[in-house]
């Protein structure tokens, strides 16, 4: 790993009552790891009394089907960033792995910073996603910032 930090992250999604969404997910270069420094979700919700969005992180076995999305460098350089990235499945991807799991409100977000001494690792050409259940329709921004 060069020591380059990276996002990617999307715009809003929008989650369909009980449907699980691969909103975001990033593939890791062939050949070279990937290390999750941080990843969260923001939901835009009305309903104060609304069911919890089940959230998880996953590592994907597959790529499934979603639209491109560019991650980008968070520091100055010339190098290029390796790595690709997708959000809003159409084809679901296989969930593999289930790296962490959380509730979180849908008029609030949640986001996670990984301890250095605790990494989240993809393998070099692996997957990591964030997938989103909502009881209810409610829209979500999603992001992934990594090391590769």
């Amino acid at each position: 790993m060069a020591g380059l930090i990276c996002i990617a992250q999307t715009s809003e999604v929008a989650l369909v009552a009980t449907e699980a969404l691969t909103v975001l997910q990033v593939k890791a270069p062939t050949n070279q790891r990937l290390k999750v420094k941080r990843w969260g979700v923001f939901f835009d919700g009305i309903d104060g009394t609304a069911e919890p969005v089940q959230v998880r992180l996953l590592r994907q076995t597959d790529a499934g089907t979603l639209s491109s999305v560019t991650p980008v460098k968070q520091v100055a350089g010339s190098e290029t960033v390796q790595a690709t990235a997708g959000h809003t499945a159409t084809v679901e991807p296989s969930a593999g792995d289930v790296i962490d799991v959380a509730e979180v409100h849908p008029q609030t977000g949640y986001e996670v910073v990984i301890s250095f001494d605790m990494p989240i690792e993809v393998p070099g050409g692996g997957w990591i996603a964030i997938e989103c259940t909502a009881p209810a329709t409610v829209n979500v921004r999603a992001k992934i910032i990594f090391e590769e």
